[in-house]
């Protein structure tokens, strides 16, 4: 008889004002190396290192809905950070999230090159490796070695790099760096282009910029 394989989420937060490609193709990329039982995306509600959000929440979840609908992966919006009445940190979602599925299950939180970036700044985040993996991708020639990644991070990630295999056939404490995911796009030249009465639509998914438009969000 087959023995159980240990269920497998993936995570990915962030402000998604607005969503893009970008995010679509973390989530996708993740989706296809990890194979997850499930993709759960986390709309921020006041993330503490942003100076406050462009769209309303209810807009931002409509958007994110509308850009991972066709992910061959099953896809949870959730909105618990939303619903957060508290500035939003990544270690008290991790902390919910890891209550909620319990000890066993693989947590795989996603980020991009610019949260890794920053990651040294976080609450508490050397702790976030005692609920999730953390799987980041880099931006275009960017690597573990740069000067631009604090070096208890690089150290962090070194130590802990581990295959697919290995972080979808454990909880927690891992890392995962990927190299070959060359999508480098702002959230923010992409509210400044409609500001500016361009539409951005190589960036945004279809439904996502159609979304944008019937709504009126960002000036456009």
């Amino acid at each position: 008889m087959q023995e159980n394989r240990r269920r497998c989420i993936a995570m990915l937060g962030g402000s998604f004002d607005p969503v893009h490609n970008g995010h679509v193709a973390l989530g996708s990329y993740f989706a296809k190396l990890l194979v997850p039982d499930e993709l759960r995306v986390i709309p921020a509600g006041n993330p503490w290192q942003k100076q406050g959000l462009t769209a309303a929440s209810e807009h931002r979840v409509a958007m994110t809905r509308l850009a991972f609908s066709g992910l061959a992966v099953p896809v949870t919006i959730d909105e618990q950070e939303i619903r957060r009445s508290s500035p939003t940190y990544s270690i008290d979602t991790l902390r919910a999230l890891r209550a909620e599925l319990g000890s066993e299950v693989s947590i795989a939180f996603l980020l991009g090159a610019d949260q890794l970036q920053q990651l040294h700044t976080w609450k508490e985040w050397q702790s976030l490796f005692d609920h999730a993996h953390l799987c980041a991708s880099s931006r275009p020639g960017f690597s573990l070695d740069a000067a631009r990644l604090p070096p208890e991070v690089a150290r962090e990630f070194k130590r802990r790099d581990a295959s697919a295999e290995q972080i979808r056939n454990s909880a927690h404490g891992l890392t995962c760096l990927v190299t070959d995911l060359a999508i480098d796009i702002s959230a923010t030249e992409i509210r400044a282009s409609f500001e500016r009465g361009e539409l951005p639509e190589a960036l945004v998914p279809t439904g996502v910029l159609d979304y944008i438009k019937q709504h009126h969000l960002y000036g456009n």
